[in-house]
């Protein structure tokens, strides 16, 4: 009887159920799918991944075309379905579906039948939400001041000296007390800073050099061209609106359709990394839980670092960093691991790794590179010809199990969604976007007074003072009669306002009022991205 590579099939079973082991949990997981190994599916060989694993990150990764958008789509339902709310980036617009059940077709039922899944057709509560209003959705947008300077400088594509002086001109505009609110603000600001009464302002800091400032101005008008004017503004998003439950307790998966910009991917993947940084300025130290608050799918991760800034890769890594103690699970989603740089990638400790390709050199290094970072297995003794062979739908996963320790090196024939893989007719998506109860909040844009308004006021020459009437000399006048002085009375308030009233008009008080409102100003502070910290 000659020799194989393959062990028997009772070998096999014996080889997933000791894989399997290692992904039990005693508390609440997520089913992934099941054990691949000889070449067989083992049904009873379950890959989960732990709730109160899910902050600590994770990466979905893989070729184009091998199944990652499903597998965020099958974590996406389930984290929906134990009331954890979910915030994901729609590229394509192929996870609209979240909201439709499924149709149980030949190849789910042929899935569910591999992977021990009693598959079961389902909805999802789904809040669409659009980049300043562009496509269908709930307008996001953000005030400029809010965005901060880091953010901005990696979509404008800034180098480090010019995103140095564009942090200069923020820290002005938060001591002047000059909002800025869109791009027109921001534009007005630079101008003015590059004229002789500007330039004495920032002196004492180090001053605008007008090659710097004549460099963004010509960034941002590009923008603005390309409409990216729209996303900056009033009224500006609360991060809080992403973490929200269903009235039936399922987390409720906001959806950011992006077809409408998919033309501008370093905007769109710098926003959703501005959600992630307000909400981990505005929420609170919690520690570890037993299932997270929220988790980020944050997708083309390979577009948020590309000719990234060291400051901005900096603050990226501390934000993942710290954001863990807050409840806060990111899950980025890219085509290769090597796409994230190496300090951010070895804090993700849940990889769902898909099929990888080795069509050039440099696919080659990536393979070697990916392969070093896998727990050597006994089962896949290739790890390299593992990762090239999978087939769509399935993945090489290793996750952190309960107690923190990686998991087995798993083959893993991934679940089938349960609700609809694809888009959702224009008009059902318009009138779930009519109904959200964020609409009312955020659907009309605001232009209220702002930099642009109080710089041009500066401008504006002063009012030509009243021609003085001709004097007319006047017949002399008897004096009038002495009154005697009334006696002193306790102050009551009157119609028109009395005593309060007098108070806030005298001069004494509106100079106090305005120290006040500077003193506020001044202490305007910022976070790791150089966003505005809400109070």
């Amino acid at each position: 009887m000659s020799e194989t590579s393959t062990p028997p099939p009772d070998d096999d079973a014996a080889a997933a159920a000791r894989i399997a082991a290692g992904y039990a949990a005693e508390g609440a997981a997520l089913d992934l799918g099941a054990v691949s190994a000889g070449g067989r599916t083992h049904p009873g060989a379950q890959v989960r991944l732990p709730l109160s694993s899910l902050n600590r990150h994770g990466l979905i990764a893989g070729a184009t075309g091998t199944g990652k958008t499903r597998t965020l789509q099958l974590m996406a339902e389930q984290l929906s379905a134990v009331g954890v709310p979910v915030v994901l980036a729609d590229l394509k617009g192929d996870l609209a579906g979240l909201a439709e059940p499924g149709v149980a077709g030949e190849r789910v039922t042929r899935r569910a039948a591999e992977t021990g899944d009693p598959w079961t057709p389902s909805a999802f509560p789904v809040e669409y939400l659009a980049l300043g209003g562009l496509g269908t959705g709930v307008p996001v947008r953000a005030t400029v001041s809010d965005f901060g300077p880091t953010l901005l400088a990696k979509v404008l594509g800034l180098n480090a000296t010019q995103e140095s002086s564009l942090g200069l001109v923020f820290h002005h505009a938060d001591e002047a007390g000059l909002p800025l609110l869109d791009l027109a603000d921001l534009r007005a600001l630079l101008t003015w800073l590059t004229r002789p009464e500007g330039r004495a302002e920032l002196a004492g800091l180090g001053g605008l050099s007008k090659a710097t400032a004549g460099v963004v101005l010509r960034e941002l008008v590009a923008l603005e061209d390309l409409g990216g004017d729209v996303f900056f503004g009033e009224p500006a998003f609360d991060p809080a609106d992403l973490i929200r439950t269903a009235p039936d307790g399922r987390g409720v998966v906001s959806a950011v359709e992006l077809p409408a910009v998919a033309d501008r991917p370093a905007l769109f993947s710098t926003f959703l990394m501005w959600l992630l940084a307000e909400l981990f300025e505005e929420l609170p130290e919690v520690g570890d839980l037993e299932k997270p608050r929220v988790v980020f799918f944050l997708d083309e991760a390979h577009l948020l670092f590309s000719g990234a800034s060291k400051a901005f890769l900096t603050a990226v890594t501390q934000t993942v960093r710290l954001i863990r103690s807050k409840g806060v699970g990111v899950f980025f989603v890219t085509q290769q691991p090597t796409d994230v740089p190496s300090d951010v990638l070895g804090q993700l400790g849940n990889r769902v790794q898909h099929a990888l390709r080795a069509f050039t050199p440099e696919d080659a290094d990536a393979l070697r590179k990916t392969v070093r970072t896998f727990p050597r297995s006994d089962v896949y003794a290739d790890v390299a010809e593992l990762l090239t062979s999978l087939g769509t739908g399935e993945a090489a996963v290793t996750v952190l199990s309960e107690r923190g320790a990686p998991t087995p090196l798993a083959r893993t024939v991934l679940r089938a969604p349960r609700a609809s893989m694809g888009t959702v007719a224009p008009d059902v998506m318009a009138a779930a976007v009519a109904a959200s109860p964020l609409q009312a909040r955020y659907g009309t844009a605001v232009d209220r007074e702002s930099a642009k308004e109080l710089l041009a006021a500066r401008l504006a020459p002063p009012p030509a003072p009243p021609e003085a009437p001709a004097r007319q000399r006047e017949p002399r006048r008897e004096p009038a009669p002495r009154r005697e002085r009334a006696p002193r009375r306790e102050a009551e308030p009157a119609a028109d306002g009395g005593l309060l009233a007098d108070v806030m008009a005298s001069p004494v008080f509106r100079s106090f009022a305005r120290s006040a409102a500077s003193a506020l100003g001044r202490e305007l502070t910022r976070g790791l991205f150089g966003t505005r910290r809400r109070r």
